[in-house]
């Protein structure tokens, strides 16, 4: 079978997918992203306990992934709104980075993928936000889909 993009019909123009004849079913999607810093910077941060002027810098950017991931479908144009039930955004220090992980769930008839990897992205660019007084030389990187389930096809990177 050919696969074809989703958001494009037969006449070429943009036009977000029909879902209304689709069963609703349990759905997950799992995300992940890196944030990485230079060595001075992270020790300077990980000396401040995570801490900037502007408060926690891993729960401010906790919230910020849970707001993008609510906002997805403003976003993103040919998202579908959809009724959430769980959003967990986790940012673990490590070696010079964070680690952010984004699991989104829903009943639906669409998946959320959108939504966690803009959970990750939007998390990604709070921390460079709240830490760009110290240096530019923040990468994020890696932002990608881990696994999603509950739709017509199951994925697991």
């Amino acid at each position: 079978m050919e696969k074809k993009l989703s958001h494009i019909n037969a006449s070429g123009n943009a036009e977000m997918v029909d879902v209304s004849e689709k069963q609703v079913s349990s759905r997950i999607a799992i995300a992940s992203g890196r944030v990485l810093f230079p060595t001075e910077v992270y020790k300077e941060l990980r000396q401040q306990d995570f801490l900037g002027k502007k408060g926690s810098i891993v729960q401010t950017a906790v919230i910020a992934g849970i707001q993008g991931v609510k906002k997805t479908s403003e976003l993103i144009p040919l998202c579908h709104q959809i009724n959430l039930t769980k959003i967990d955004v986790d940012i673990v220090p490590g070696d010079n980075q964070f680690l952010i992980t984004c699991t989104v769930k829903c009943d639906g008839k669409t998946g959320v993928e959108m939504e966690a990897l803009t959970g990750v992205s939007v998390a990604a660019l709070t921390l460079y936000d709240m830490c760009k007084a110290l240096s530019q030389d923040i990468v994020i990187s890696t932002i990608q889909l881990e696994r999603k389930s509950g739709g017509k096809n199951d994925y697991e990177r």
